[in-house]
């Protein structure tokens, strides 16, 4: 038997939320936090014990709030792709939230990362492949990886997921519309939600600290193949794709396969839905 947590969600949406739904349905205790008053009241009807918190270069949270008063946080905080500066501004904001973790007595983390960080390189990477990341948001999350890696006081997990789909995130409108665009033979990367939360629920059962695990579904069809058959799927517009990029990048999930012994409910991301 696995032991029962009180688990801190810091960021409740599209993933936060449906996971802390399933963990308290595993018998833990789950708050969740929100930058937006108008969904507290949804995050409490989930059974999530819902908190008001805005990370900036401080923390914008009530007084009396037990948010950090937990077992382990789980820290699901996207960079934002588009923000200005997010490459300095994010990694100080994820510092942040770091104080108030150790501060509250939080000894257990799961940051959730991003394969970004590998950024342009080819072939298959493993959690092995040192990052080199081609963005801003990819430059963030390494930085934000490697500050929270310098932390002793807390066991961290780095959790680096593939494309997400999943719930309202429907792949076939990623490129839909979208013509000539390069790259069609690069494989694609991706991983559903419902893997993310039960692969995050596994590493708290299964007590899988300070690993770094990557995430992505097993199979990995061209661009060319997936983007125009998801999109006339959902009777949209298909993208049209240059064929090349043949040498893409190919994430490999071997180790959350073998570490967790986990096996994928959505393996092949041509029958997402």
């Amino acid at each position: 038997m696995s032991s029962k947590y009180t688990i801190s969600i810091m960021g409740c949406g599209w993933l936060g939320l449906p996971l802390g739904i399933y963990l308290a349905a595993q018998g833990h205790r789950v708050k969740g936090s929100t930058t937006s008053k108008s969904k507290l009241a949804k995050i409490a009807e989930a059974g999530i014990e819902p908190h008001l918190i805005e990370v900036g270069e401080s923390l914008d949270i009530e007084e009396d709030s037990d948010f950090f008063d937990s077992d382990l946080l789980i820290l699901n905080i996207p960079p934002g792709r588009r923000r200005e500066g997010v490459e300095i501004k994010y990694p100080q904001e994820m510092e942040t939230v770091l104080w108030a973790a150790v501060e509250g007595g939080i000894r257990k983390m799961i940051f959730v990362s991003s394969t970004s960080v590998y950024g342009e390189l080819t072939g298959e990477v493993t959690e092995a492949t040192e990052p080199l990341p081609s963005t801003s948001s990819g430059r963030g999350l390494t930085i934000a990886e490697n500050l929270l890696l310098d932390e002793d006081e807390i066991a961290l997990t780095i959790l680096r997921f593939a494309g997400l789909a999943g719930g309202d995130r429907k792949a076939g409108r990623f490129l839909a519309g979208k013509q000539n665009l390069p790259n069609g033979l690069a494989p694609v990367n991706l991983v559903h939600r419902d893997d993310c939360i039960r692969i995050i629920a596994a590493i708290i059962q299964q007590e899988k600290w300070g690993e770094i695990y990557q995430v992505a579904a097993d199979e990995h069809p061209p661009k060319v193949q997936f983007y125009p058959f998801m999109a006339k799927k959902m009777g949209i517009e298909p993208p049209s794709f240059q064929m090349n990029g043949e040498d893409g990048k190919v994430v490999s999930n071997a180790k959350v396969k073998r570490d967790l012994k986990y096996t994928f409910l959505h393996p092949d991301p041509m029958l997402f839905s």
